[in-house]
């Protein structure tokens, strides 16, 4: 394993991170089996979890706590909070009412007096960032979080909230989650330059394409995937988008058996090697698909694997730009773009 400097904190964390999303109803992940495969990742030597309030409803964060009893100082412990918890209208969002009540409802659920890494888990539009900043920066002072960052912010808002905790002399974000795999480049336009000029520690979610690029799927397969279930339409091969992900698939299994790779390994490697990139977020549902991971820990793609990934899909390209979660909203609500 890999160990790098999270942004400028001085903490050392793993190349490869846990994160427990899948752990409870949306994996179907019993808690027998979140433990083993915690123990399995520490053994590993993954030292960084990652987890939200949201992940089924709570859940992921109980079995989490459990599964870390014990051995808490011996983890980076990170969570989430922003999106709705219910239907009630303000258990969501930015604002200091609900960062506050909701990070000690995270805690008790965790069974910990503090977590290392508090996100953001979306921008909310409708607070400013003095409003959550000054909240977070709070809570930090009060030793209930030790650092804060953001998850899937739009470049802009990024140095907009860095500009913010300058002007009103406030803690910042440390940290940013975005989204980034071979198959969705985006982010190498203009996330990453923001997060190298601010020196943000960068754990990215979603390496593997949401199973397109863990070697499941491939030309003349039916897919069978977990992810393939419940959100069908991003694996409909008749869609334009999914079409060009399976042809580039099918070109990158050709890179990766050439370089005596596994798929997964290719999709890590791939990720890790950027050197805006600290941690790469992997979500495994059973101790076998953890265990294939790991094997990517200490993979380094040669710069003529990584030449030839960069002629499939280029750089700064998503092939699937209408999955973006940090798109701007005039974007998707024609009203905010009119007078």
């Amino acid at each position: 394993m890999q160990y790098r400097t999270l942004g400028r904190t001085g903490v050392q964390v793993s190349s490869l991170a846990l994160g427990a999303m899948n752990f409870g109803e949306i994996g179907r992940t019993t808690q027998d089996e979140a433990t083993a495969i915690v123990d399995a990742a520490l053994e590993g030597g993954i030292n960084i979890i990652d987890t939200a309030d949201m992940y089924s409803g709570g859940e992921s964060e109980e079995m989490v706590g459990k599964a870390i009893a014990g051995r808490r100082d011996d983890i980076v412990l990170a969570t989430k909070a922003s999106m709705p918890m219910g239907d009630e209208r303000n258990h969501r969002g930015g604002s200091r009412r609900w960062l506050v009540t909701e990070l000690d409802n995270s805690l008790r659920r965790l069974g910990v007096d503090h977590v290392d890494l508090y996100q953001i888990h979306r921008w909310d539009p409708s607070t400013s960032d003095e409003e959550t900043l000054s909240a977070l920066t709070d809570l930090q002072r009060a030793g209930k979080i030790r650092y804060f960052g953001s998850s899937t912010f739009p470049a802009y808002r990024l140095v907009q909230a860095q500009w913010a905790a300058r002007e009103y002399h406030l803690s910042r974000y440390v940290t940013e989650q975005p989204s980034y795999s071979i198959l969705q480049r985006g982010i190498e336009t203009h996330v990453l330059p923001v997060t190298e000029q601010y020196g943000l520690g960068v754990l990215v979610w979603s390496p593997l394409a949401s199973g397109w690029l863990s070697g499941a799927i491939r030309e003349g397969r039916e897919i069978t995937t977990s992810r393939s279930a419940f959100m069908p339409e991003r694996f409909d091969t008749a869609i334009p988008s999914n079409r060009a992900r399976l042809d580039a698939v099918e070109r990158l299994a050709k890179v990766a058996d050439e370089a005596g790779l596994t798929m997964i390994q290719l999709a890590l490697g791939f990720v890790t090697a950027h050197p805006a990139v600290t941690s790469a977020l992997i979500g495994p549902r059973t101790p076998d698909h953890l265990h294939a991971q790991l094997a990517a820990a200490d993979t380094v793609l040669s710069a003529d694997v990584l030449d030839a990934i960069d002629t499939i899909v280029a750089p700064g390209t998503d092939l699937a730009a209408h999955e973006k979660y940090d798109t701007p909203p005039a974007l998707l609500d024609p009203s905010l773009r009119r007078r």
